[in-house]
């Protein structure tokens, strides 16, 4: 089959064509015939050598994809070669077939193309498990996401409006903060031109503030905080190392987290995956929310598609494969 390599680690001139054997589906598993993989911020991460595949993993890049079942694994019930699926993966995605848990796939909701389906399970898992698992976030409460219109920010806005929460978010341009806007964030802030924690003290402090820059971000997020505030962190754009107060974490109650998605058990994707079934999956299938797509690219430009990821854009982009 044809796949995508990082031949070392380095930029996206790294990322190689090669042939490679088809993987085989073991024991709980489906081989998915890829239409469409997803293309991430930690795909760009293992590329350039500091997001390594845990234990068994394909040292392919690629965490998410949507296609078909080729064939199913001994002790595989729930799929039918032939189905069309979208799944969240341990790596591989980047190649024409891929194999993951059964419990990690998910129908392809109705209305949605095979390529909106692929931009699907890496942010909804990992929006769904810090957001609403891990940060606890409820209807009424006030949430802060950076990065808005990532691919983390524009699902982390629609699900979090839809459930009631008071949205903010911050992002880079006044384009962008209006598209945001138009998402569904009440305020988005140009963090070029304004300060975060000003308008965030202005509209009562954040409940839950989601954040993947870190660094200098720490304590202004801190200070951003209502009270007895969480703090999620997904990842550390900025650098993961700050000066932080914390007699302020203390006195103020507050509580600071956070979680990566790929080292996860099998076990807790697959609950993530039975819950997003089961509450998001209807709201994709009603139009009430729907992924952000910027653009997509041959499987074969998958060094392009990397660049624009670490350029300018806005929501997901996706390698087309077969």
């Amino acid at each position: 089959m044809q796949v995508i390599e990082i031949s070392e680690p380095g930029g996206p001139e790294v990322l190689l064509p090669a042939k490679r054997e088809m993987p085989v589906a073991g024991y709980g598993e489906v081989l998915i015939k890829v239409a469409y993989a997803g293309v991430n911020r930690p795909d760009a991460l293992q590329r350039a050598g500091s997001y390594a595949p845990p234990k068994g993993a394909s040292d392919l890049p690629g965490l998410e994809a949507a296609g078909t079942v080729e064939a199913v694994g001994p002790g595989v019930a729930e799929w039918q070669v032939g189905d069309a699926i979208c799944a969240l993966l341990p790596g591989g995605g980047y190649a024409e077939y891929a194999v993951t848990p059964a419990a990690h796939c998910l129908p392809v909701p109705k209305g949605l193309s095979l390529a909106q389906a692929a931009c699907l399970p890496e942010t909804f898992f990992t929006v769904w498990t810090n957001v609403f698992m891990r940060g606890g976030l409820t209807a009424g409460e006030t949430f802060l996401v950076h990065g808005g219109t990532s691919g983390i920010g524009t699902t982390a806005i629609q699900l979090a409006r839809h459930f009631g929460a008071r949205v903010f978010t911050t992002a880079g341009s006044d384009e962008k903060c209006r598209f945001a806007e138009k998402l569904g964030a009440e305020r988005a802030i140009n963090y070029r031109d304004e300060d975060f924690v000003e308008v965030m003290r202005g509209a009562g402090r954040a409940d839950l503030i989601l954040d993947m820059v870190g660094g200098a971000y720490i304590q202004r997020d801190i200070k951003a905080l209502k009270d007895d505030g969480r703090l999620v962190f997904i990842a550390f754009l900025g650098g993961p190392k700050a000066e932080v107060n914390f007699a302020e974490v203390m006195v103020r109650r507050l509580q600071i987290t956070g979680s990566t998605l790929r080292p996860q058990s099998d076990a807790a994707k697959a609950k993530v995956a039975a819950a997003l079934r089961a509450q998001v999956w209807p709201l994709l299938e009603a139009g009430r929310i729907a992924p952000v797509m910027d653009r997509e690219f041959p499987l074969e430009e998958a060094a392009q598609a990397h660049a624009a990821l670490e350029a300018d854009h806005i929501g997901k982009m996706v390698l087309k494969v077969t």
